[in-house]
């Protein structure tokens, strides 16, 4: 009897010991994938002539950004990728990163690999509340655009901001606004809870109410170094 006592003791104590490791693997996976983001948006931002332009960037109210999508296909093609958001708050700094899953499919003539790094420009209240649902579907929920790169925008630029969201990519060291029509993106679920703890959503990250760890702050730290204004 002491014996099978003894036994299950062994085994809870097993499975809290394998729960906690997963735990923190999940972590340390989170604060890569924050740095990672924070790492893809200076590169980005670091060539003007070629970057986001800071005046369409001040006008965003969310940033979302997935480094390494990993975009490949034989007839049917698909992407998938995971990545980080913030958005502004009140003060004029950034909320802590809220994780994101990215998918999405196309059917064509294809063949190959590739990794391209994703930006989001979110330029709307209403662009910002499709980001606050569980899964949403770009072009489908939130109306997008390419988005304008370079120093300087110009008037024809003003209508492109009718859009809720602007997109970009970088392949291959090219950086350019790209319609991203089709891909859904979903909170994940998994890292959110890793940083911040059960029962954290998107929601309560990208406004504010969830505190985040310092070691996944330098992503909104990346962007206030680039725009900071009151919402």
């Amino acid at each position: 009897m002491q014996g099978r006592f003894l036994m299950r003791g062994v085994v809870l104590i097993w499975l809290v010991s394998a729960l906690a490791n997963v735990g923190l693997a999940d972590k340390r996976d989170a604060v890569r994938q924050a740095k990672k983001a924070a790492e893809v948006f200076k590169e980005i931002m670091a060539t003007p002539d070629n970057a986001v332009p800071l005046n369409v960037l001040d006008k965003a109210v969310c940033v979302a950004v997935f480094p390494d999508v990993i975009k490949a296909g034989f007839i049917v093609g698909g992407r998938g990728g995971r990545g980080v958001a913030s958005c502004r708050r009140q003060d004029g700094g950034w909320s802590g990163p809220a994780y994101f899953d990215l998918a999405g499919g196309s059917v064509g003539l294809q063949i190959g690999a590739q990794a391209t790094d994703f930006v989001l420009l979110f330029v709307s209240s209403d662009g910002m509340r499709s980001l606050l649902k569980s899964r949403f579907e770009m072009g489908g929920d939130a109306s997008v655009a390419a988005g304008p790169v370079g120093r300087q925008v110009g008037a024809g630029t003003d209508l492109r901001l009718d859009a809720q969201i602007l997109s970009y990519s970088r392949s291959r060291g090219v950086f350019a606004g790209l319609e991203l029509k089709g891909t859904v993106i979903r909170q994940d679920e998994r890292d959110n809870r890793a940083v911040y703890g059960e029962g954290a959503n998107a929601e309560d990250i990208l406004e504010g109410k969830a505190e985040p760890t310092d070691d996944v702050l330098i992503f909104p730290v990346t962007l206030e170094r680039y725009s900071k204004r009151k919402r």
